[in-house]
Formats: C-alpha cells, sequence, structure tokens
C-alpha cells in the first residue's frame, strides 16, 4: 500500500499525489526565482506529510517556526555551539522527533557552521537510530554553493560537504533530502545531480530556464515557458509524482510565514502642524574626542644627524682582524672548507648554501678579505670533495689531475677527481655510494650511469678482477686505483638491516 500526500491540483483538474515512500528513495530538488512559491511548496510537502514521516527543516530565514505551533516541531535555534547542535541532532533522530534549526539573525558563515554541524550529527547517529527523515533545506544554494564566495573556505568545505553526504549517502541512513533553490547556476552540480524528483517553478535567466528544460527531459524551446509560470504553478517531474512533465499548482497550507509579502497600504494622514519640528528635533550627540594633532616630525637633516650621532655613540671601533701569512690562511680556508664538505647533508645542497655556509665560517674564523669569489670557491669545492690537497710528494701531480678535470662538465669533475685521487694514493676504488654522494645523488645505479658517461668519453677505463672488485685506471694521467668493492655500502646495510632483525646467516664467518 503507497502512502501518497496531496500537493495540490495536477493538469486536468485531479489532485497531484506525491508517493512519499519514493520520496523518501529518491530526494527532491525545487527550483524557482524569489516569489515563485518555493517556500509554500515546501510548507505544503511538509504539512501534508507531517504525520507520516519525521522531519528536520534547515531554515535560514525562520520560515517554518510556525510548524512547531501545530504539529509539535521542536524550534532549535541557530546561537549554540557547533558541538551542541551536533549533539541535539543526535537526540533528534533517537527520539524520532520533528525540527526546525531556526538560523535567523546569524550571518552567512555562521548557517552555513551551523547547518554543516546539524547535519553531520543526523548523519553520524548509530545505524540502531536510521529511521525515515525528510531533511528540507531551503535557500541551499547558501549551504552548497557552486563557486567560492565571502565566506571562508574552510566554512565553504564544511557546509559543502554536509550537504553532499545528505544527498549522495544519505538515503542508506534514511535522510530524504529535499532542497531548494532560487537557481540552479548557484547550487553545486554535485548535489543537484543526485536528486531525482523536481518542482520548477517561474524562472527568467536563460541559463536556469535551459538547465531546468534538461533535468525535465523537455524541448530547449519549450524553456521559455518558465517565464510565464504563476506563484504556486511548477512543472514536476519524477518517479515519485510522475514519469513525464507535469504543470501542478499546489495547495493551501494551514500554517502561516512570519514574515509578510509587499502588499500596497495608503500612506497616512498628512503630518499635524508642528510634526516635522518634531521629527527633526533630536538631541544632539555627545561631543566627539578629538585626537590632538602630533608634533611636526624632524627633518630629514635632523633625522640624519640623530642617526649618525646615535650611531658613533653605541658602535666602539672594531677590533681588529689578525694578522695571517698566506700559507696560514690556505691552511685556514682548507679547514673550513673540509668542515664545510664533512657536513651531512652537504653532497645534497647547492653550490650557492654552501658558498653562504663558507663565508658565515670564514667570518667566525676572523679571515678577512679578500674571500674566494664563487667561482674560486667552486673549483675548491671539487677537490675538497675528492679528498682535498694531497700529499706534498704529490703535490704536482694533484694539480695535473685538478687542470685535466676543468675540460669536462662542471657536476662530473668531482667524481673524476675522487677516482683520480683513489688512484693516485693507489686506494680502492671508490664504491657506488661513494660516488653517488659525492656527485650528490642517493642512488647507487645513478652512480653507475655515471662511471659509464666517464668511460664512454674515454676519461677513465674500468674494469672487474675475479672476485667482483672494481678497478679504474686513469689512462692520460696514469693511474689506477686498488680493487675495490662497487657495493660495499649496500652489503653492509643489508647486513646490518638482517643483524637487527635477526635474520642473519647463522654460518657467516665472524
Amino acid at each position: 500500500m503507497k502512502t501518497e500526500i496531496d500537493m495540490g491540483t495536477a493538469t486536468g483538474g485531479g489532485p497531484a499525489q506525491l508517493d512519499l515512500e519514493e520520496l523518501l528513495a529518491t530526494r527532491l530538488l525545487v527550483q524557482g526565482n524569489s516569489g515563485s512559491g518555493k517556500s509554500h511548496l515546501l510548507r505544503r510537502l511538509l504539512e501534508q506529510s507531517a504525520p507520516w514521516v519525521q522531519q528536520a527543516i534547515i531554515d535560514p530565514e525562520g520560515d517554518f517556526v510556525s510548524l512547531a505551533e501545530k504539529f509539535g516541531h521542536v524550534v532549535v535555534t541557530g546561537e549554540r555551539t557547533e558541538s551542541e547542535l551536533q549533539r541535539i541532532a543526535e537526540r533528534i533522530r533517537k527520539q524520532r522527533v520533528s525540527v526546525v534549526l531556526d538560523l535567523e539573525g546569524l550571518d552567512a558563515e555562521e548557517q552555513m557552521r551551523s547547518a554543516a554541524a546539524f547535519l553531520g550529527g543526523l548523519f553520524d547517529v548509530e545505524r540502531d537510530y536510521w529511521y525515515p527523515m525528510l531533511v528540507v533545506v531551503d535557500e541551499a544554494q547558501m549551504f552548497a554553493p557552486m563557486a567560492a564566495g565571502e565566506v571562508s573556505d574552510e566554512s565553504r568545505k564544511l557546509s559543502l560537504g554536509a550537504m553532499t553526504n545528505l544527498m549522495c549517502r544519505g538515503r542508506k541512513r534514511g535522510l530524504a533530502g529535499i532542497i531548494a533553490t532560487q537557481r540552479l547556476a548557484k547550487l553545486a552540480k554535485n548535489v543537484a545531480a543526485e536528486a531525482s524528483n523536481f518542482f520548477m517553478g517561474r524562472t527568467f535567466l536563460d541559463i536556469d530556464m535551459a538547465r531546468a528544460a534538461d533535468l525535465l527531459g523537455m524541448d530547449r524551446r519549450q524553456a521559455e515557458m518558465f517565464r510565464d509560470l504563476e506563484r504556486g504553478h511548477f512543472v514536476a517531474l519524477g518517479p515519485a509524482l510522475s514519469k513525464r512533465p507535469l504543470p501542478v499548482r499546489i495547495g493551501s497550507v494551514v500554517t502561516e510565514t512570519r514574515g509578510a509579502g509587499p502588499k500596497l497600504m495608503p500612506l497616512p494622514e498628512p503630518l499635524a502642524p508642528g510634526a516635522r519640528e518634531s521629527i527633526l528635533d533630536v538631541e544632539p550627540d555627545p561631543p566627539r574626542y578629538v585626537r590632538p594633532r602630533p608634533p611636526a616630525p624632524p627633518s630629514t637633516a635632523e633625522l640624519l644627524q640623530k642617526v649618525a650621532d646615535a650611531s658613533e655613540a653605541s658602535h666602539a671601533a672594531p677590533e681588529p682582524l689578525p694578522e695571517m701569512t698566506a700559507e696560514e690562511r690556505e691552511r685556514a680556508l682548507e679547514d673550513i672548507l673540509r668542515q664545510v664538505v664533512s657536513e651531512p647533508e652537504s653532497a645534497f645542497q647547492s653550490v650557492a648554501v654552501l658558498y653562504q655556509d663558507f663565508q658565515v665560517r670564514c667570518r667566525m674564523r676572523r679571515i678577512g678579505a679578500p674571500l674566494p669569489d664563487l667561482p674560486a670557491f667552486r673549483r675548491r669545492l671539487v677537490a675538497a670533495r675528492a679528498g682535498g690537497a694531497a700529499a706534498p710528494e704529490h703535490a704536482a701531480d694533484w694539480e695535473k689531475a685538478i687542470d685535466y678535470a676543468a675540460r669536462m662538465p662542471e657536476d662530473l669533475q668531482s667524481v673524476f677527481l675522487l677516482l683520480a685521487r683513489a688512484a693516485l694514493d693507489r686506494a680502492p676504488c671508490p664504491s657506488d655510494g661513494e660516488v653517488a654522494r659525492v656527485f650528490g645523488s642517493r642512488s647507487p645505479g645513478r652512480a653507475r650511469r655515471v662511471l659509464a658517461y666517464l668511460e664512454e668519453r674515454s676519461f677513465i677505463v674500468a674494469r672487474t678482477d675475479f672476485a667482483g672488485n672494481r678497478i679504474v685506471a686513469v689512462p692520460d694521467l696514469g693511474w689506477e686505483t686498488a680493487p675495490g668493492d662497487p657495493k660495499a655500502e649496500e652489503r653492509a646495510a643489508q647486513n646490518a638491516s638482517a643483524a637487527a632483525s635477526g635474520t642473519g646467516d647463522l654460518f657467516a664467518a665472524e
């Protein structure tokens, strides 16, 4: 057995019956310009369905509080905290009473946050209390706007999220969204798209008429009819009412809105003698406080003189920098550069950042000007990353390697000098991890590609011995490294991880 409510008169004079159970499952959208009768339609729907289903009305203008006197709705004012509104909404669902959330008197942002909190309470109640409920939102474009307005992004997101939950996910929780808007173009599309029933009233803008015609499945040429609809007349469509567009005249209501529509009234009688003087005879405001005029600012010459005097009085003569010989200065610069390079993250920082750090350390060590400029610092940095200055007996050979590296791209010079230094000292060939770190990367694969590039350009020659160790030779300098494990760091990391997890090789030699 269907539960139907009478919405008014359809075309031909028959009653317009709305299937309430189908409405709960398919939701409703009402659209019409101001004065088209949207609030009257919602009031008719609420009055007719009040005996059958629980109701919640989000009322931004206080138009529906009169339902409390006739039908027993609980009126909740919006001047509460969001937490209080959420708890009240949960109790409303549990006790199955109808409610009007009166948001009159709040600004737009407060209305959005209050409505979001209240809808969140209805939505988040426990599954045992998912009873059927009509949730009516008047002026829905305020709570689910198509675009950002003057309210904050946080309030807009809260309100839009609550409206989206109501229309998209509310059905399984028993919540049937009924939204009314003045303009479809102002309403978020993902909210409007979930409604399957429509009441389209009078509208004048082309974009709104075209969108209303599309929703009703009408020809674009028929959209002009929406301009001719009278107040209280709508075109309805949806599984709860009609499978074809159906003109409907909404029936009468038994409750009234607190607001009054504009009506013509005769002007009062002409003013009595002396009335005009009595209107204009108001007590004068108390004298306003006048801020005294500030003194004239000092002239520019006076201000500069004060600054100069203050500077001379507060700054003593700077302490002279210690005198250094050329050798001491060079050793100090090399020491500072080693400190910069030894920082854990220095390999992954830009040259500009390292140069700034270098300058600060030089000032702290009281090394006076001139300091190395950026190009000179870059050349020193390349050598420092490769191990710094060589032993005195190899100093000339090391200078030859630095000159040879200058032929290469700047980002490869450090890698080449690292290999050349190992070859000069007959040290083991650096591992992939060392090469990657000097190159400014954490990827061993990147290191192998860099070595392959250097070998393709004939800067180095690499080979592998029978034990899998790598040997790199520098043909133009006549140097060669000792064998070195290219995966030494990777193996060390794997062994450390295995030891920490207790899964290491029990038979491995210690």
